[in-house]
């Protein structure tokens, strides 16, 4: 097609599942309260889901399974407006969006969150829908900043993006920002604030049923749109996993590579007695006793 002397060829294959998945995440947005935040929500994951899809074409790959990651790799904090682990905790949330949409190969959802959990291992290289996520969100960071959240840049990893794009910005290391460590609390005085935590919201009575909203505030880490009727009668370990977010005890909604949601006791019992961890122990095993501040599972 040609108008006044400017050729563009129009793609005409169709996107169909990119359209669904978009459908879904527009629905999402929508569940955001406030129209800045949407708006905000919206300009980023459409902005790191283009520029996913603009480096797919370039590098050879699937330009539709790499827009897909681009616009899910944000999707649980965008629901949640929970910051802590943006790569696992949205791709545990994604796992259920493409696996109930029935429209993708499984290899192709290990694609997709393979892409969304690794986003922030900037120290390793991954597979090319990971690597491609990784300078979409850069991309998207440096063109249109949206406030302290979205400072933190690789001055070089963009650098070199930006030379593969045949661009260049002289001013790049203005973008590279050094974080202080955060001061982490002794953990003696979090195991103690997790009992007192538990044993505060123990003498309030929660009611699990949706119009209690101490039992939404406990919900509100499990993106499931009907996550309030499944945990009903059986919510002892989300309360568990929320006394430990308040307390100072971050983890992701479901531990790398778990069997189970931390939702579940199940799960607290697969994470504990991991070789990383080493938190489990029997009762009475070698003389061990359980303090204050421990977590017991029966």
């Amino acid at each position: 097609m040609t108008t006044q002397g400017i050729s563009w060829v129009r793609d005409t294959k169709p996107n169909k599942r990119l359209d669904s998945i978009t459908i879904l995440v527009d629905e999402m947005l929508l569940s955001i309260d406030s129209m800045a935040g949407r708006q905000k929500a919206a300009v980023y994951l459409f902005g790191v889901s283009s520029f996913a899809s603009m480096l797919a074409v370039k590098r050879g790959h699937d330009r539709e399974l790499a827009a897909i990651a681009g616009l899910l790799h944000d999707c649980y904090r965008c629901r949640t407006f929970i910051n802590e682990f943006p790569g696992p905790n949205s791709a545990e949330a994604a796992r259920v969006l493409i696996r109930d949409a029935g429209l993708f190969s499984e290899e192709e959802q290990t694609t997709i969150l393979r892409a969304i959990f690794y986003q922030e291992d900037l120290s390793r290289t991954h597979g090319p829908y990971e690597e491609i996520v990784k300078d979409a969100i850069l991309l998207q960071k440096y063109l249109r900043p949206l406030g302290p959240g979205h400072a933190r840049m690789d001055a070089g990893r963009l650098s070199h993006v930006l030379s593969e794009l045949n661009t260049c910005d002289a001013s790049l290391s203005e973008f590279a920002i050094d974080e202080q460590e955060p001061i982490v609390p002794l953990l003696e005085d979090k195991r103690l604030r997790l009992a007192d935590i538990a044993e505060s919201l123990a003498r309030q009575e929660i009611i699990g049923a949706p119009g209690d909203e101490r039992y939404r505030e406990i919900c509100r880490y499990w993106p499931d749109a009907n996550i309030h009727k499944v945990l009903k009668n059986s919510w002892c370990a989300a309360f568990v996993y929320h006394c430990c977010r308040q307390a100072g005890f971050l983890l992701p909604i479901r531990y790398p590579n778990g069997c189970h949601r931390l939702a579940g006791v199940g799960a607290w019992l697969e994470w504990s007695q991991l070789a990383e961890t080493g938190f489990f122990h029997y009762d009475q095993q070698n003389g061990f006793v359980p303090e204050r501040g421990d977590i017991v599972i029966y």
